[in-house]
C-alpha cells in the first residue's frame, strides 16, 4: 500500500478548502493566487537548476543527448521541452528527447497504470542507448513513479548522468539521482491534482534547463534566438527581424541576405560581421 501522507502533493490545502461553494471569481483568484507562489519555489533551487544546467551543456559539448523520463502530467510536459528545441535552436531532434510511459499513445490519452513498471522505464532507457555522455532528468511530481525509478537505475547503471525533478520532501528518486531538484510549490488546489502547481513549476525548471543549456552553448545572441529555425512564415519573419537587428541591415538586404544562407539568421550575420570585419 501506498502512503500518501507522507507525500506532499497528497495534502490537503486548506487555502482551498469549500472551494466548491465559493463563486467562480472567487474560485479563480485562489487558484491564482496559488500559482504565484510556484515561482518562489523553484527561485529558492535556482543554485541546483544552475548546476543541472552547466552539467546538460557539458555534455551537449561532448556530443551528449538529454532525455527527460516521466509519467502523465510530467511525461508530457518533457516531451513538450523537448519538441520545441529544434525549431527554436535548430538542433536535432535527437539531441533533446522525451520518453512517457505508455509510449506513443500516452501522449494523448492517459494511460496510468504504465507508470508503476520499473522494467518500462529501463527498458526504454535500454532502447535508446543511454551513456556516459548522456543525461536523464527522471521527472515525478510524487517523487516515486516506478516507471521513473526504474528508468533512472538503468541510466545509472550505463554511466549516464542522473538528474531528478520532484515537488516533495525526501523523494525516492534521490537514491538514483546525482543531482536532485526538489520543488516545494505546495498542496494542490484540487489534492492530488499535480497536473497545476506541481505542473507549473516542473514546466518552469524544464524551460531553464534546455534555455539555460541553449545559452551556454552560444545559440543565443543577445536575448536574441540566433539560430532559430524558419520554418513557417512566423518564424522567417522573426529571422528577418534578428538579422535586422544585428546588422543594422535594410529589410530587403536582410531577406536577401537570408535568402543566400539558406534561412539561417546565423550564418547571415555571420558572414556580414566577416565582411565588415566585426
Amino acid at each position: 500500500m501506498i502512503d500518501l501522507k507522507k507525500l506532499a502533493t497528497e495534502q490537503r490545502n486548506p487555502v482551498s478548502n469549500g472551494i466548491d461553494q465559493k463563486s467562480t471569481l472567487d474560485m479563480v483568484r485562489i487558484i491564482n493566487e496559488e500559482d504565484q507562489k510556484v515561482a518562489l519555489a523553484v527561485e529558492r533551487i535556482l543554485p541546483d537548476i544552475a548546476r543541472a544546467v552547466d552539467l546538460i551543456a557539458e555534455r551537449f559539448r561532448a556530443g551528449g543527448r538529454l532525455f527527460y523520463m516521466g509519467s502523465g502530467t510530467s511525461g508530457r510536459l518533457g516531451i513538450l521541452d523537448a519538441v520545441e528545441c529544434p525549431p527554436t535552436y535548430s538542433t536535432d531532434p535527437e539531441m533533446v528527447q522525451g520518453l512517457i510511459a505508455g509510449g506513443y499513445e500516452a501522449i494523448f490519452r492517459a494511460k496510468e497504470g504504465a507508470e508503476d513498471s520499473p522494467e518500462g522505464g529501463a527498458a526504454d532507457i535500454r532502447n535508446h542507448h543511454l551513456g556516459q555522455s548522456d543525461v536523464l532528468v527522471g521527472i515525478t511530481a510524487s517523487g516515486r513513479t516506478p516507471y521513473v525509478l526504474g528508468g533512472m537505475a538503468e541510466a545509472r547503471k550505463l554511466g549516464a548522468t542522473v538528474i531528478g525533478l520532484a515537488c516533495t520532501e525526501q523523494p525516492d528518486i534521490a537514491r538514483e539521482a546525482e543531482l536532485m531538484l526538489i520543488v516545494l510549490p505546495g498542496p494542490e488546489i484540487v489534492t492530488g491534482s499535480t497536473r497545476m502547481k506541481a505542473g507549473t513549476a516542473t514546466k518552469m525548471v524544464l524551460n531553464m534547463l534546455t534555455t539555460g543549456a541553449m545559452i551556454r552553448l552560444g545559440k543565443v545572441r543577445g536575448n536574441l534566438m540566433i539560430d532559430v529555425r524558419a520554418t513557417n512564415e512566423k518564424l522567417l519573419e522573426r529571422a528577418v527581424r534578428i538579422v535586422m537587428t544585428v546588422t543594422g541591415m535594410t529589410r530587403d538586404a536582410a531577406e536577401k541576405a537570408l535568402a543566400e544562407s539558406h534561412g539561417s539568421a546565423r550564418h547571415a550575420v555571420e558572414t556580414w560581421e566577416k565582411a565588415h570585419d566585426k
